[in-house]
């Protein structure tokens, strides 16, 4: 676990907001390269690693996406503050008071999100919450010809802060980024675990970009590969935490991956479904189902690539996506690899087949 728990470390502290992976690709391409035949990019960026199995089968496409939340600066003040964007979907709830790397061309710097303190607000606006276009980042400049010294430009990546954090139960790890570093790393140890083995296919472990602002690199590399079959390895809602009911999330942490039967950006090919389904469980490997109203994963692009590419998701049950601080289980991440190794064993020409043949 412990040799794993780096490479989680390693992904999840690598800076990767939408348009601007290059730091987190490279550490996938550091843990994934020597379980490659070969490893290649599209040209917005993805990575995409190549490992031919004994037979030439099907391609199987299994793809986990580099980019995390964050924000770009976009102004600097005369008074040394930093206006954002975000990239990707905030709750401004979650912003305030939270520390933040910006990513320079002289390196790293640490800031902190603020706003007006409440002790000058009037009463009713201490009630409103903040809009994200009140706030800016402090980075202790004395002016904006001192922000410019240091290095800060216009466009610059900003990320939160987070260090990977075993808590009381070792196994429930807290980082930033775990949406979606954890689809990479399960992606990373599928292949490492398939060096070992035989598999009746080619397989092509894909690190997207930009999945954040519109599953942009997804349709890029999808239509690079040309993919048989294409799974999306992401995060999902946890539904265990205080007053969360059945109907918001039913997913809980440790008790395995959850299988997507819908979301807004798909509705998974039925013949792969069931496919999964019938493998996990003759595997006895625990899943859980999920239907989420809102949002999509990089299958929602896949699937409509070319003549169609049978597409299904498989997430991590997740705490606090979309925060400075989110938490999973060191079981789910072990769960889904078996799960997604064992689908690959049994990926081959016949299968495919039936798969289409149920659709």
């Amino acid at each position: 676990m412990e040799t794993t728990v780096k490479m989680l470390e390693d992904l999840t502290q690598a800076i990767g907001v939408p348009g601007n992976e290059k730091e987190a690709r490279d550490v996938m391409k550091k843990y994934i390269e020597p379980y490659a035949d070969d490893v290649y990019y599209d040209h917005l960026g993805s990575l995409i690693a190549e490992r031919k199995g004994k037979e030439a089968g099907p391609k199987v496409m299994i793809a986990g996406h580099l980019d995390e939340v964050g924000f770009m600066v976009t102004q600097i003040t005369e008074d040394g503050y930093l206006r954002f964007e975000t990239l990707g979907g905030w709750w401004s709830q979650v912003m305030l008071a939270q520390r933040v790397t910006i990513a320079t061309k002289n390196g790293n710097i640490s800031g902190v999100i603020g706003s007006k303190p409440p002790h000058v607000l009037a009463p009713e606006e201490r009630k409103k919450t903040v809009e994200i276009k009140d706030m800016f980042i402090d980075i202790g400049a004395r002016d904006k010809a001192h922000v410019e010294e240091i290095g800060v430009r216009l466009g610059d990546s900003v990320v939160p802060v987070c260090p990977l954090t075993k808590l009381a139960d070792p196994k429930l790890l807290m980082a930033k980024a775990w949406d979606n570093r954890i689809g990479c790393a399960i992606t990373i140890e599928v292949m490492k675990r398939l060096a070992k083995e035989d598999h009746p296919n080619t397989l092509y472990g894909v690190g997207n970009v930009q999945e954040e602002v519109g599953l942009r690199g997804s349709r890029t590399s999808t239509q690079m590969v040309q993919p048989d079959i294409m799974f999306a390895l992401d995060t999902g809602v946890a539904g265990d935490t205080p007053g969360i009911s059945d109907k918001d999330a039913t997913a809980k942490i440790g008790k395995g991956p959850q299988l997507f039967l819908f979301d807004r950006s798909m509705i998974p090919h039925k013949g792969l479904r069931d496919f999964v389904i019938e493998i996990a469980k003759e595997n006895d490997i625990p899943f859980q189902y999920e239907v989420m109203p809102a949002g999509g994963t990089d299958a929602g692009a896949a699937h409509t690539v070319g003549k169609g590419v049978p597409s299904l998701a498989l997430a991590i049950p997740t705490r606090y996506i979309h925060t400075s601080s989110s938490i999973i289980h060191y079981d789910d991440f072990e769960h889904t690899v078996n799960l997604v190794i064992s689908i690959i064993k049994k990926l081959d020409s016949q299968a495919l087949k039936t798969i289409l043949e149920n659709s």
